[in-house]
This record gives structure tokens, C-alpha cells and sequence, in this order.
């Protein structure tokens, strides 16, 4: 967001220098991009014994998972959610390292406040879900006679849905299918079909009737940038994320994270280099093979800005998929073209709004979650009738289902005293001409004028606009210039069916197979944890590794040598696919 937020960042820590070059012997790798995604791959490939150059556009890494300073308030620009925190330990432990030692964690309590919507002009009727899973029950139980044992029983086949998808979806590549449908997924072949044969709109449905409750056992589709009536029934394994394993938070801000993993990565032997704008990738032609039947070329580094070619054996491209297949790569070398896209679905984007206000904020909690009563209209209105709707049918909700984020109930340095600050995020059209220009930019505004409004009539803080006294706002149109986003999505392609697990672009181009994708864009999908999944998933790529497993923790100091894959990087370096 340094385009078009003024902001001051913790100092980087410096760059380790740069390595002899290898010589071109398949140990040179450049990493496109300095978000979470392509961060940790950098750092596990360096450790794995290449000599890794990562390069991302902005002055400070990070990406769509930023941080904003200023007048003394502190914000988390991009992710505020720490689920899935066994994704966090196992990949420090990949590094031989506790997460404890890098990360503060606090277990939230309540998880999450949800404030749903009330007579117009009303203060919203509240529920806390909180760490006491009894009382939880109980409290979903006053809303629906027998709603709490129901809920019981549909959070452990969350957790069960959640586990199969650790243990046999997300760490795999699907290089080797089979090696997913090993015995124990055999064994739940008809349970399996039902989760994925309707939504999860459908199983919440048979599961309580207050509308209520359905909202808090299906808002998670937004974090795929989906709804409930789009995503398939697997997912209700987030529900085991708030529901079983809690909510937590790491002190000092969610963007410590990052720079965790940057002293993973300088630790390693990363060279860093901010400020560098990729503007293409360097392909040489090369003719097809037995082992790469639709190869085009050899990836043999990338073009920056200001004329500078970066040679690699390797390309890792964390950025936006869509810019890396039609802006990064020719025509010729793209597998994923134009054309191709209008038959995807983009994801859910946001609007974002960061205030700093005057005075406490005791009805907002850490988490807090703003429900419309008109669920099904507010999803279309965001993404349309069908998986690939046209702009022109997507609009603006009058009334938004919102997330706020006060981090300051949690950290009191993250606002001056008296202060608090709020982000606040409404799901928005994936309409990239959303805030661009001077009246797209007024148009902005004026909609986050209104959400504001809302969320202070709603949590009985009348006149918190008036109370703002710092204030950010960002859009779609911010996410297409800050990182190229396609369509201005805040995530990425739409979690659907057809666009999850196997059927989601692979990580690797089959067009110039020594070039791979990491982050949302490609397997296992959006979200911090899936990002962290994907970077492993690079290296099992290269190690030419097709199980589901995860890798064993700790990987030894230059793991890609191993003997278990003596041809992997070779391989890697004349283009062929592992």
C-alpha cells in the first residue's frame, strides 16, 4: 500500500550478501515478490542450499500483508486473522526453530464479538463466541432450543473435515493424484462426495434454522473470497479454526510474522533487494521433450525496471498469477492467457479503512463481525448470479456484513493514549475502476462515510465518525496499482468447486517448467497459512517430492542435494518438470 499510504516501517534487517554466482548449474533462484508467500520461499530454498534472490516492487516486504504507522497509530493493512496455528509451528520448524521464540501468541477472548443487524437505527443485537466451548454451546442454545449439542456435533466433523484436508489435500501438489487417494481417503469416499456435492450453505442449513447461527457457521467463505452459497460443503472445516482451536494474535501487530520470517530468510543467506520492479521474465525458447511435452522455453531470469537482468536457473513468481501469465511472461510462453481468465472467477475484494479515533472503544473487541439480515442479496450484490459475472453486474451493498478489527484492546502501544484505532474491512466488488480517479476517489469515501456510520449505530458508538481523528482508505483500484491484483480482487480467485485443491492452477508453468507460483493465486489457495503451505509445495516440487505429507521438520542445511532426489535441481535447471 506504499503508493498510496504514507507510512514508516520497523527497519528491515540488512540483506546477507550475495553469494558466488553458481555458474548456472540450477542453484540460482529468483524470487519475484516479498509477501508471505514468496518470502518463506525464498528462505526454504536457501536453506535447502540455493542461492536465492528475492526482489519485491516496494521498499518494505510484506506485500498485500502490511503495516501502517502513522500519527502514532499502527495498523495491520492486510490479514488480521491467526488461524491454523499448527501451519505457523510446523514451518519454523522447518527451520529448526520453536514459533515461541519469534512470535508473543495471545488467545483471544471473546474470539470474536458478531453484532447482528437490528431495526434501522438501531443498536445490533450481540453474541460472543468465546475460548469456553460449553459456554458456547450454551449461548448458541438461547438462540435455538438443541442449536448447542448440534453445533457440538458439527464443529468435531469440522475438525474431522479439517484434519483430511491437512493430512491428504493441502501439502500435496497433485504431481501424483493417486498418492492422494491413499486408504484412509478410499475409506471416506462417500463422505468426501457429500462435502463436495453441495455448499456449505447447505450443510449449515440441516444443521440449525436460526439465521443467526448460520451466519456464525458460515461467514469463513469470505476469507475465501467466496459465500456460503458458492464454496463446497468441505469447508466447513473453518469452523474447527474459531470454534475448536480458538482465535489468536501475535503481540506487537499480525506483520511480526513477516518479520519473523525475514530473519529466517537473511538467516539462510536470502539476498534482499527491495525497490525492484520486475517487469518481465526472461524466457530463452526451447523445443518440447518426453518429460515436458508442451515446453516453450527455459526461464533464464527477469528484466527489472530500469534494464537490469537478474539471471536464475530457477523463477519462483509470488506475484499476482494473472500479471505473472499475461504481463510477466510473452504470449507465447503464457499457459494461463487472457482468454482463459474470463472463464474464472475472481474473488470478493475490499474496502479498507483504518482509523485512528479519539476516546476508548469498550463495544468493539479485538474481533468483531457486523451481519446483515439479507445475506443471500448482499453475496450477489458482491459477486454476481454466476462464477464468472461480468463487472457491469456486481454493485456496492447499501448495508455491508463488515469486519473491525481493534487491535488496540490487545496492544496499547498499537494507538496513542486516549486512542484507539480501527480497521475496518467491507467486502466490495471485484471492480477495479472502484476509487480510481478524482470521483471514483470521492465515490470512495462517501461509502466509507456510510460503513463507518453503520458500525457506530450498530455497536452504540453514535458518533464515532466524529471521533475520527486519522483516517485511510483503500479500494480496488489501490489493489490493481499497489500489486497488480487482478480485477482488483483483495485475495484472488474465488475459492469455488472447479477453482479449489486439483483443479486450481498448479505451481508450476508447463509452458516454461523451471518457472513456479506461490501464494494465492496457485495450490493449495488464499490465506496466510495456505501461502506458508504453498512455499513448501515449491520445494517438494523441486525435490520432486509427490506425497501428501508434510516435509519432515527440521530440514537439514541444504536438503535439495538430497540424496532422495539426486536429479531434482539438474532437472530443475534445464526445464524439465520434476
Amino acid at each position: 500500500m506504499t503508493d498510496h499510504l504514507t507510512s514508516t516501517a520497523t527497519a528491515a534487517a540488512p540483506s546477507a550478501p550475495a553469494r558466488t554466482a553458481s555458474g548456472g548449474d540450477g542453484r540460482r533462484v529468483v524470487v519475484i515478490g516479498g509477501g508471505i508467500g514468496g518470502l518463506a520461499t525464498a528462505a526454504l530454498l536457501a536453506r535447502g542450499g540455493a542461492e536465492v534472490t528475492l526482489l519485491e516492487r516496494h521498499d518494505r516486504l510484506g506485500g498485500r500483508f502490511g503495516t501502517l504507522q502513522i500519527d502514532g497509530f499502527r495498523f495491520d493493512t492486510g490479514p488480521s486473522w491467526y488461524f491454523m496455528p499448527e501451519v505457523f509451528a510446523h514451518f519454523f520448524a522447518l527451520f529448526g526453530e520453536d514459533i515461541d521464540d519469534h512470535l508473543d501468541l495471545e488467545r483471544l477472548d471473546p474470539a470474536y464479538r458478531v453484532f447482528f443487524e437490528s431495526a434501522p437505527g438501531q443498536v445490533a443485537e450481540t453474541l460472543d463466541v468465546g475460548i469456553d466451548a460449553e459456554a458456547n454451546w450454551a449461548r448458541f442454545d438461547a438462540l435455538e432450543p438443541g442449536a448447542g449439542e448440534r453445533m457440538r456435533a458439527y464443529a468435531a466433523n469440522s475438525t474431522e473435515a479439517y484434519r483430511m484436508a491437512v493430512d491428504h489435500f493441502l501439502y500435496t501438489t497433485f504431481a501424483r493424484p493417486d498418492k492422494v487417494l491413499g486408504a484412509d481417503i478410499v475409506a471416506r469416499t462417500p463422505t468426501l462426495l457429500r462435502l463436495l456435492s453441495e455448499t456449505l450453505a447447505d450443510r449449515v442449513a440441516r444443521t440449525v434454522q436460526d439465521p443467526r447461527l448460520r451466519q456464525v457457521l458460515s461467514y469463513h467463505a469470505v476469507f475465501l473470497g467466496s459465500s456460503p452459497y458458492r464454496v463446497p460443503g468441505l469447508y466447513t472445516l473453518m469452523s474447527h479454526l474459531d470454534l475448536v482451536d480458538g482465535v489468536r494474535f501475535p503481540r506487537g501487530g499480525m506483520y511480526t510474522i513477516i518479520q519473523a520470517i525475514e530473519r529466517l530468510a537473511v538467516a539462510a543467506g536470502v539476498q534482499i533487494r527491495t525497490g525492484c520492479d520486475v517487469t518481465s521474465i526472461e524466457v530463452e525458447p526451447a523445443g518440447r521433450t518426453a518429460r515436458a511435452p508442451r515446453r516453450t522455453g527455459v526461464a533464464r531470469g527477469v528484466r527489472l525496471a530500469d534494464g537490469e537482468l537478474v539471471p536464475a536457473d530457477i523463477v519462483v513468481s509470488g506475484a499476482d498469477l494473472h500479471h505473472t501469465e499475461t504481463v510477466l511472461l510473452a504470449p507465447e510462453h503464457c499457459h494461463l492467457p487472457e482468454q482463459s481468465w474470463r472463464r474464472r472467477g475472481p474473488g470478493i475484494s475490499s474496502l479498507l479503512i483504518m482509523l485512528g479515533v479519539r476516546g476508548e472503544l469498550p463495544e468493539l473487541p479485538h474481533h468483531s463481525l457486523f451481519f446483515t439480515r439479507d445475506w443471500p442479496g448482499n453475496f450477489e450484490a458482491l459477486l454476481g448470479h454466476g462464477t464468472t459475472s461480468p463487472v457491469e453486474d456486481l454493485r456496492v451493498p447499501q448495508e455491508g456484513s463488515i469486519y473491525v478489527s481493534r487491535t488496540s484492546a490487545t496492544d496499547s502501544d498499537a494507538a496513542p493514549p486516549g486512542h484507539e484505532n480501527l480497521f475496518i474491512l467491507v467486502p466490495f466488488p471485484a471492480d477495479p475502476t472502484l476509487g480510481a480517479g478524482p470521483a471514483g476517489r470521492a465515490a470512495l469515501e462517501a461509502h466509507a462515510d456510510r460503513f463507518i456510520d453503520q458500525v457506530g449505530t450498530w455497536s452504540g458508538v453514535p458518533d464515532l465518525r466524529d471521533r475520527v481523528v486519522t483516517r485511510r482508505v483503500y479500494g480496488p483500484s489501490d489493489f490493481v496499482a499497489d500489486f497488480s491484483a487482478w480485477r482488483g480482487t483483495a485475495l484472488g480467485m474465488e475459492h469455488t468447486l472447479l477453482q479449489s485443491a486439483l483443479f486450481r492452477p498448479p505451481n508450476v508453468s508447463p509452458r516454461v517448467p523451471n518457472l513456479l507460483y506461490v501464494g494465492g493465486g496457485t495450490i493449495p489457495g488464499v490465506g496466510l497459512p495456505m501461502c506458508l503451505i504453498s512455499a513448501e509445495l515449491v520445494a517438494k516440487r523441486l525435490l520432486g517430492e509427490t506425497s501428501s505429507r508434510a516435509l519432515p521438520t527440521p530440514l537439514r542445511p541444504g536438503f535439495l542435494d538430497s540424496s532422495r532426489a539426486p536429479d531434482a535441481w539438474p532437472a530443475a535447471a534445464r526445464g524439465l518438470a520434476p
